[in-house]
C-alpha cells in the first residue's frame, strides 16, 4: 500500500516520528507543516512514484488520506 511510502516521505521531511503520521493526521494542524513542507512533500511524492499532482489537487490535500487517495488513484 502507497501508506507507508508516504508516511515515510512525510517523516524525513517534517522530521516526526512514524507514529504521528495516520491517514487522520492532518499535516498542518497535527505536524505543523508549512506551505514549503507541503510542497516539498507532493515533489517528494510525484517523484517516487512517478505522478503529477496538479496544484489545484494539491491545494485540496489537508489529511494524509487525501495524499494517499490521489496516488492510489493515479499509480498503474
Amino acid at each position: 500500500m502507497s501508506f507507508e511510502k508516504i508516511r515515510d516521505i512525510i517523516v524525513e521531511q517534517l522530521n516526526v516520528e512514524p507514529s504521528m503520521v495516520t491517514m487522520d493526521t492532518n499535516l498542518m494542524k497535527d505536524l505543523e507543516a508549512d506551505s514549503l513542507d507541503a510542497v516539498e512533500i507532493i515533489m517528494a511524492i510525484e517523484e517516487e512514484f512517478d505522478i503529477e499532482i496538479p496544484d489545484e489537487e494539491a491545494e485540496n490535500f489537508q489529511v494524509v488520506s487525501d495524499l494517499v487517495g490521489f496516488v492510489d488513484d493515479n499509480i498503474e
